[in-house]
Parts: structure tokens; C-alpha cells; sequence
């Protein structure tokens, strides 16, 4: 038996054949307002009982969408640089998930608070994380790089699916504090959880649903299915698609054009304003698709062809954006240009503070093991101490 022989018996990626229908195509369900040529989807019952929710987005405020897609495109393309430098250990790109994560985090208010995964990076400049902070974990010099309360943001989570589970409890939290229904809008408060299609199959995402749906909880389970957990394809992972996941649960589901930014962020206010008013959980499926590899320790060519690629390439966020406001008269030539100069001048903001960014003192270690003081700690710092004053500067 050959090698690719064994790989398809076995299941492994290499023996993966992709389906003959169309990937690319959301079906019947999936809310779009902007087509991949950039033009406006005409209404339809999808549609309808979110459009309200872009009645109040004029052109200034498109426009502002369309520079957080382009700064935050710059913003990962520095991360994979830096690390392919060797600046960085690792990098988690979501290059072609810009609008599914700016949609998102543009809808949600000051209060609300988000649980990532670990390629949130779009979410984090929505709610106002300086992009070098994304840097330091993945440098090795702390264990997060932000304060998570000071906006609302959790830390990365690397553990896949984890995350769900804090987002309800936190959600759990908010409701027992009486910050849900008061008809204050700015103390009603919404939880938004972060997860990739292939954190759907963990247990954990699985039992994050059933508190959710018991307890009521103003949460919104947001899958960015981008149609691989790794090397696994969408076929391999689930039968039904994960906005249908929320049927046996007993809350709504959702399937939104995850490369549209319009119709993420009127999908995401519509479930964010069900939470805060008290009408529990819903479940968004941004159907959307990574266009580099799961992270750059990854080698995507080994496990799919560059057909599916290209298919997805026409459908780029920020290309239908920037084609839609340009017929609008909204954009021209000389505001991508001054845009574009200002993601170089981030890039390099960027660049230099992960270049400068101080190594942490090697006692810190040992510093947080424990919340009262352990004499095994306390000894083992003793001698790592020892040790490293052996060194000469």
C-alpha cells in the first residue's frame, strides 16, 4: 500500500479529498449585506430582522470599518514578520477573518466583555488593546500582556474551548449582579465567547452551552468557522453546521457572512441586545475562512490545495469594503493611500516596541505559583538565584 494509501485509510489530511459542492457558499441562511463583488444584497426575510441594526452606520462610520480591517490586517501581518525574524516564538494569524472579528467587537459596548481564544487580535484593537500587548506573550515575557479588566478583555486562552466555559460563568456573574434588564444602556452588560470552528467538537464548548441555556445568561457564542481545526476540515468535525448546534440547546442560531463586515456587526448588536435585555444566549456562526496557516509553526500546503484558496481570495473582506465605498463616493484613491501610510506607521511602532520589550526578572518565575508563600518554591528560587549569579553580565 502506498503512502497516500495509508493516509487515506487512516483518515490523516493528506488523505483528505475536498468536497465537490462549493465551500465558499454560506446557503440560504447566512445573513450578508455586502456581496464578495461589493455590492449591496438586496433585502430578503434573512436579512430582515437585522437590518435595523445598520439604519444608524452611515458612510463615516463604514469608513471607519473598513480602516479598522485594513490596520488590523497590518497589525497580524507584523506578528507572522516578527516571528519569522525571530522575534516572536509564535504567531496565530487571522489574515481573512478581519471582518468577522471587527464586525464583532465593534458592536459590543465598553461594559460588555469578551473571552478570546488566542487569534482575537482584530477584537482586541476594538476594544482598545494596544497591538504591541499581543506581542509579549508570544515573545515569552509575561503571561498575557494586558490588563483584562481595564478593557474589558480576557487573556488569550490557548487551552481550545476553554474560554466558553469562563465567558458563561462570567455571564452567570453579571446576571447576579443585576446588570442585565434594567434598561440602562450603559450597565446592562453582554458576554461575548471566542472560538474557532474545531472548539465546537471540545467538551468544553459543549458544556459551556448547557449552562448558558439553563441558567439564561447574557452570553453570545461567536465560532469563527474558517473551515479548519488545524489540518481538519470542516467534513471531518461536524455534520450539521455549528449555528444549527444551538437548536438542541434551546436558544437562537445564527450564520452570518464572517468576510462581510456589515452583517457581522448588525448580527452581533441584534445578539448582544437580546443578552443585555435578558433574553439569554445566541450562538453566531461567522462563516468566514483562514487564509495562512493555523499558526506559524503550521505548514498549510500539506493538508489543502491551492484552488480553495484562491476561491476565497475573491472573497476578501476588505476588497468588497474598499469596492463598495469607492462606488459610494465615500473612499478614493488618496484615503487608502494616507490609510495605508498610517498601518506603516503602525507596523513600525509595533516593531519597535516587541524589539525593545525588556525581559522579565528571572525570579518572577516563581513569583505567582502560589498565592501564599511554599518553602519548595521559596528554595527553588533560592538556588535559581545561586545559579544564575554564577554568570558573568
Amino acid at each position: 500500500m502506498s503512502d497516500d494509501e495509508v493516509a487515506a485509510s487512516s483518515g490523516s489530511p493528506t488523505g483528505h479529498e475536498p468536497p465537490e459542492r462549493d465551500i465558499t457558499d454560506g446557503g440560504p441562511d447566512m445573513v450578508q449585506f455586502l456581496a464578495a463583488d461589493g455590492t449591496r444584497v438586496e433585502p430578503s426575510e434573512t436579512t430582515e430582522p437585522y437590518a435595523a441594526y445598520l439604519e444608524d452606520v452611515d458612510h463615516e462610520a463604514m469608513v471607519g470599518l473598513l480602516r479598522d480591517l485594513i490596520l488590523v490586517r497590518r497589525v497580524d501581518a507584523e506578528g507572522f514578520a516578527l516571528q519569522r525574524q525571530g522575534e516572536l516564538g509564535l504567531w496565530p494569524s487571522l489574515l481573512g477573518q478581519e471582518a468577522a472579528q471587527v464586525g464583532a467587537g465593534r458592536a459590543m459596548r465598553p461594559q460588555d466583555y469578551a473571552f478570546p481564544g488566542y487569534r482575537e487580535h482584530g477584537v482586541a484593537w476594538c476594544k482598545g488593546v494596544p497591538p504591541e500587548n499581543l506581542l509579549g506573550m508570544f515573545r515569552g515575557v509575561n503571561h498575557g500582556g494586558w490588563d483584562s479588566h481595564e478593557y474589558n478583555f480576557h487573556l488569550y486562552t490557548i487551552v481550545i474551548g476553554n474560554q466558553m466555559l469562563h465567558a458563561v460563568g462570567y455571564a452567570m456573574g453579571v446576571a447576579r449582579d443585576g446588570d442585565v434588564a434594567t434598561g440602562d444602556a450603559d450597565r446592562d452588560t453582554a458576554v461575548m465567547a471566542f472560538t474557532g470552528d474545531g472548539g465546537t467538537a471540545q467538551g468544553d464548548f459543549n458544556e459551556a452551552l448547557v449552562f448558558a441555556s439553563v441558567t439564561n445568561a447574557p452570553v453570545v457564542f461567536y465560532v469563527q468557522n474558517n473551515h479548519w481545526a488545524i489540518s481538519e476540515p470542516n467534513d471531518r468535525q461536524f455534520t450539521i453546521p455549528p449555528y444549527r448546534r444551538a437548536d438542541g440547546f434551546g436558544f437562537p442560531g445564527i450564520r452570518v457572512d464572517g468576510n462581510d463586515v456589515l452583517a457581522s456587526y448588525a448580527v452581533t448588536r441584534y445578539a448582544l441586545d437580546r443578552a443585555r435585555s435578558g433574553q439569554g444566549p445566541t450562538l453566531i456562526e461567522a462563516f468566514t475562512y483562514r487564509m495562512g496557516a493555523h499558526t506559524t509553526s503550521d505548514d498549510p500546503t500539506k493538508y489543502r490545495i491551492s484552488a480553495e484558496v484562491d476561491a476565497w481570495k475573491a472573497k476578501d473582506p476588505i476588497d468588497r469594503m474598499k469596492t463598495y465605498l469607492t462606488a459610494e463616493g465615500a473612499i478614493d484613491d488618496a484615503w487608502v493611500e494616507q490609510t495605508e501610510g498610517e498601518a506603516d506607521e503602525l507596523a513600525k511602532r509595533i516593531r519597535k516596541a516587541c524589539q525593545t520589550m525588556p525581559d522579565p526578572p528571572h525570579e518572577e518565575m516563581f513569583a505567582h505559583v502560589y498565592a501564599e508563600p511554599h518553602p519548595l518554591i521559596e528554595r527553588e528560587s533560592a538556588s535559581f538565584a545561586d545559579y544564575q549569579a554564577g554568570f558573568e553580565d
